[in-house]
């Protein structure tokens, strides 16, 4: 069945975040071509609502859309009302959330984050949010642990995002989550966007950043992509640029938001889940493909970056695909 999913809006929606679930899950597509995913627009009020530009958006449905939903995505705005100066959620908002059907994913992206708040659906949970608003946010919220370094949190059936474009981010984790690699990665590129991005929030903090005086490490992790197989050492890495080690690896943090092996760690972690996808190879042989090595090592990692062993994480998203049906191409 297709996923159904509400987008609810406030007055004050910031058009950017409203826009990100219907580009997102609205492109995204089954191997057979068949729609994934529903997304219906709706709020507490049908009708025009305000947002922080010079425009309004019709929004065609009322609260009855969060009763149906499989997934409630809730976007940013400029104004949050009682969710952001009391924490606690307005009489018509209150209402239309107690429509919300047990066990219904709940998604905030930005600023969104108020409202799962002042529902109480963040309590004792991990949750971010833009990092401009992480500290108010703690104090209007101490029961919820607070993470303003990360671009999202994925806590279940509960997930945040920072701001703005980690929007996108969560988004595109929701689908991979939910249908595999492959569909997010095509999503991806239909949207013009990475299917991945490395680090957190503290690379987008406005911090005096001395300017390398070179601009990139752009052909080390070329390199690496390619030689994911071989135990590669940061020496190596650095080398491709001409740089000392201790020179690289300030580079790439201050570029990649991570250090040298979060980053390299993360890739591999990435081509064990396509192979576990898109193959039968046994897991041995992926773990050697990926440079993990061994089964051993590969659980392990995947067991730290993703919760599930390999042969869990296979179980999931190869039954997701229908039987017959031909791998899409990554990257």
């Amino acid at each position: 069945m297709v996923h159904r999913v509400a987008v609810f809006v406030m007055n004050g929606v910031i058009p950017f975040e409203l826009g990100i679930p219907a580009r997102i899950f609205g492109v995204a597509r089954g191997s057979d071509g068949r729609r994934l995913y529903e997304v219906r627009t709706c709020a507490a009020l049908p009708g025009p609502v305000r947002t922080d530009s010079d425009f309004a958006v019709e929004v065609p449905h009322g609260p009855e859309a969060l009763a149906e939903a499989d997934t409630v995505v809730v976007p940013a705005s400029h104004e949050l009302g009682t969710a952001y100066t009391e924490g606690r959620l307005a009489p018509e908002a209150a209402a239309a959330f107690a429509r919300i059907r047990p066990g219904t994913r709940t998604v905030s992206i930005c600023t969104g984050s108020y409202v799962l708040a002042a529902a109480g659906l963040l309590d004792g949970r991990p949750a971010t949010t833009h990092w401009r608003n992480a500290e108010h946010f703690q104090r209007l919220f101490p029961r919820v642990a607070v993470d303003p370094d990360v671009l999202f949190i994925d806590d279940g059936d509960v997930l945040t995002s920072a701001g703005v474009a980690a929007g996108i981010d969560l988004c595109l984790h929701i689908v991979r989550r939910d249908h595999g690699t492959a569909v997010a990665n095509r999503v991806a590129r239909r949207c013009v966007v990475p299917p991945w991005r490395d680090g957190g929030q503290s690379q987008y903090i406005d911090t005096p950043v001395p300017e390398p005086a070179v601009t990139t490490t752009a052909a080390a992790r070329a390199w690496a992509l390619s030689h994911l197989d071989a135990p590669l050492t940061l020496r190596e890495m650095a080398g491709r640029e001409a740089m000392s080690v201790r020179t690289f690896t300030r580079r790439f943090r201050a570029e990649m938001g991570v250090s040298p092996g979060r980053w390299l760690t993360r890739q591999r972690i990435d081509r064990a889940r396509q192979l576990l996808e898109d193959t039968d190879l046994p897991v041995d042989e992926i773990a050697r493909r990926c440079g993990f090595g061994t089964a051993a090592s590969m659980r392990h990692h995947l067991q730290s970056g993703l919760g599930v062993s390999p042969s869990a994480y296979r179980r999931t998203f190869r039954a997701a695909r229908p039987v017959g049906a031909a791998a899409a191409p990554t990257g």
